[in-house]
């Protein structure tokens, strides 16, 4: 972000993205309120100088009261989570329209809002363009249309990707929208239901162990395919968008490295060094086929692309993750050499 901007709120910063996203604000000297609807013991950082707020972003008055006053609005904020999650949660993922809605009305009725910043994701693409499991699928910008969406989630954020567009058209509200592939990293969520695959991943490698039971379940045949970008690449990517003044569409971010799940579960054994039997689950939520980022317009505009390598990546989150295993009751009695080396 420039240092023409001096103040910027950061909605759903009590989310895994957002909590990293506000220690990089914070670190380039803007003033920063954060405002998530979780109680701040369950915010996934809590950063003391900045201005933190709980409230509900559904409701128009808090989204007034979290625009006030800012030059840059980052909304990050929506009910998400995993496949699991949004396969089991259209209603509450379509409910999240409020939150762009309202804060798209204050930024409008306010005044003084420089840049919004919506973050979108890659499930507003096609699905029927989603049915290969090559990792050479790559989803273009132009794939969002004809419209055929994640059903709840992916229809909440391509209404709400349009809103961005009308309500700069209309009203001058200077939006940009990202499409988030897939972001993962330390400090994020990995179990309880909202974690993504990485994550996921992770902890079940860890557990298997940590445990010594060799087993891991993955669900579907592990044959889909995914990009997963690391959080750092996203929290370059939000500033290089948002801070544009000459490219305003819908863009992807997100890391051209596909690989199908099996991969990705390769990599988790090769960095935990141990080799697990795998059990399918052909019946749990498992998604499209294949998605992977397409990253001609984003070389072509900003001549950058998100270049972390997955594995390593995957080494400081697997990382991360197991420091935060290691020492639960039930693993405590594991040998030193089961639990020391990774």
């Amino acid at each position: 972000m420039g240092a023409q901007y001096k103040t910027a709120v950061v909605c759903g910063g009590g989310g895994f993205i957002g909590g990293h996203f506000v220690a990089d604000l914070l670190s380039r000297g803007i003033k920063v309120r954060v405002v998530d609807v979780k109680p701040m013991n369950e915010w996934y950082q809590v950063h003391p100088e900045a201005e933190n707020v709980v409230a509900d972003l559904n409701l128009k008055d808090a989204c007034f009261a979290a625009v006030k006053g800012q030059e840059v609005v980052y909304n990050l904020a929506c009910n998400m989570g995993g496949m699991g999650f949004i396969e089991n949660n259209k209603g509450l993922c379509m409910i999240s329209v409020l939150i762009n809605t309202h804060l798209l009305m204050a930024a409008r009725e306010l005044g003084g809002v420089k840049k919004f910043f919506y973050a979108s994701s890659a499930c507003v693409y096609n699905g029927d363009k989603q049915k290969d499991k090559s990792v050479e699928l790559f989803l273009k910008e132009e794939d969002a249309y004809p419209a055929l969406p994640e059903d709840g989630y992916g229809w909440e954020k391509l209404f709400s990707e349009r809103m961005c567009r009308h309500f700069r058209e209309d009203y001058k509200i200077p939006g940009r929208v990202a499409r988030f592939h897939n972001v993962y990293g330390p400090l994020g969520t990995f179990e309880g239901g909202r974690e993504k695959a990485p994550a996921a991943m992770c902890r079940k490698v860890i557990e298997a162990k940590l445990s010594g039971k060799h087993e891991i379940e993955i669900w579907g045949d592990g044959k889909q395919t995914r990009s997963f970008m690391y959080i750092t690449d996203c929290l370059k990517g939000i500033h290089m968008i948002t801070d544009s003044d000459t490219f305003w569409e819908p863009i992807n971010l997100g890391s051209a490295e596909g690989v199908t799940i099996n991969t990705l579960v390769d990599i988790v054994e090769d960095i935990a060094g141990i080799k697990l039997k795998r059990n399918y689950n052909l019946d749990a939520p498992k998604g499209v086929a294949g998605r992977n980022s397409d990253n001609t317009l984003i070389n072509k505009v900003f001549g950058w692309e998100p270049n972390t390598k997955l594995r390593d990546g995957m080494e400081k989150t697997y990382k991360w993750i197991y420091d935060q295993m290691a020492g639960r009751p039930q693993y405590r009695k594991a040998s030193p050499a089961l639990a020391g080396a990774h």
